[in-house]
């Protein structure tokens, strides 16, 4: 009996051994890590907490509405051009628009052609459109609606996390005390900071883009009644157009007496040597010839 109670008391204290020597264990292997977690160094800490704040960094903004690229190109025929022009600039102006590039010409016919380019914000876009349409007779419309709504939010995205980049970064370079460290830092902060300014400028295009509507009107003078009258020839259209051609045929002959006269300078020039000189020679050669025979 006294063999089974000693037996039953040394295995409760080697039970109790074995997990003091347990829990030791865990101690020294927590003092281990803590250990090489100061080893890290401040590059490790920096892709630590990117790793950790990219969720947040990377939640996409919450954007109301849509954002849309609107162009439209038109093309309006009209008695005035400059009054045409003048009111397409009211339009866009009382509309709360700029007006852009113009640029005015005229053709072979004498006919004056505008072309102006206006920037309109999206909720007055029909209204300028449909001002503009009344000005004259429309010739050529196309108008194109893109949406750009997802790549405005992950652009908003990307702007956010490049900022809290380069936050980190400049943390780091506020905490380094090695010369080789503070190098490092300064570069990567350079390239974050390029990144970011790409990602600005991209935003305020999409934000220009989405904000005004871009109009490009043409317009060119009306040449209906012209060309109406030219499809009935007159009498003086009649004799004008017999005189071009009388005109184009002398034009021709001329052309044809100046390609041929240098040919036929020295076909005169020829005959005249043979006129004045051989022929004249001819028959006294023919008699000397003669008398010599007898």
């Amino acid at each position: 009996m006294l063999r089974i109670v000693a037996g039953l008391i040394l295995a409760v204290a080697l039970a109790l051994t074995g997990c003091t020597n347990a829990g030791d264990g865990g101690s020294d292997t927590d003092s281990a890590a803590g250990g090489d977690d100061k080893a890290a160094g401040l590059q490790a800490e920096d892709n630590g907490k990117g790793a950790s704040g990219s969720k947040a960094d990377r939640e996409q903004p919450k954007l109301t509405g849509t954002h849309i690229i609107r162009t439209a190109k038109l093309t309006v025929r009209v008695e005035d051009v400059p009054g045409a022009l003048d009111e397409a600039r009211r339009a866009a102006e009382d509309a709360g628009g700029i007006v852009g590039n113009e640029n005015t010409s005229r053709d072979s016919e004498g006919r004056e052609r505008s072309r102006v380019v206006l920037r309109v914000p999206q909720d007055k876009y029909e209204d300028v459109l449909t001002a503009l349409e009344g000005t004259g007779k429309l010739v050529g419309k196309d108008a194109k609606a893109q949406d750009v709504t997802d790549q405005v939010v992950d652009v908003e995205s990307r702007v956010k996390s490049q900022r809290a980049s380069v936050a980190r970064v400049r943390e780091l370079m506020d905490r380094a005390t090695k010369l080789s460290d503070v190098v490092t830092l300064e570069g990567e902060l350079s390239t974050r900071q390029s990144d970011l300014e790409a990602l600005l400028a991209q935003q305020e295009s999409l934000k220009d883009r989405t904000s005004l509507a871009t109009i490009t009107l043409s317009l060119t003078a009306d040449g209906a009644k012209a060309d109406a009258e030219d499809d009935d020839p007159s009498f003086g259209d009649a004799l004008g157009g017999g005189w071009d051609a009388f005109v184009t045929a002398l034009r021709w002959v001329a052309i044809v007496l100046a390609a041929v006269l240098p040919f036929a300078a020295v076909v005169a020039l020829l005959a005249l040597l043979w006129l004045r000189v051989v022929r004249p020679r001819w028959p006294r050669r023919a008699a000397g010839g003669g008398e010599g025979e007898d």
